[in-house]
């Protein structure tokens, strides 16, 4: 397992929030994975920063008008909808 502490009700906790629903088993492996992810992270913490000159490129492009889902079909899959709006759980 990692350095980096990531506790099991923290994993459970996100996996609410998110609306997943995980089994003990998977609970332990997304567990070492997280602190697998936040190693990676402290790493990349520890390569020098180097100075360079910006690079200037326009990343606008036009708008092209498609076809897109109706609102039926755009919340089919949700878990919850209301009046017609995807529906999330209370933030305090």
């Amino acid at each position: 397992m990692s350095d980096s502490a990531v506790d099991p009700e923290e994993v459970r906790h996100v996996a609410d929030l998110a609306r997943v629903d995980l089994d003990d088993e998977e609970v332990e492996r997304f567990t070492e994975q997280f602190g697998d992810i936040l190693d990676a992270f402290e790493a990349l913490d520890e390569v020098p920063e180097t100075d360079r000159e910006p690079e200037l490129a326009n990343v606008m492009r036009p708008d092209d008008v498609r076809e897109s889902l109706s609102q039926q079909e755009a919340l089919q899959n949700a878990p919850e909808s209301e009046e017609g709006q995807f529906k999330g759980p209370k933030v305090s």
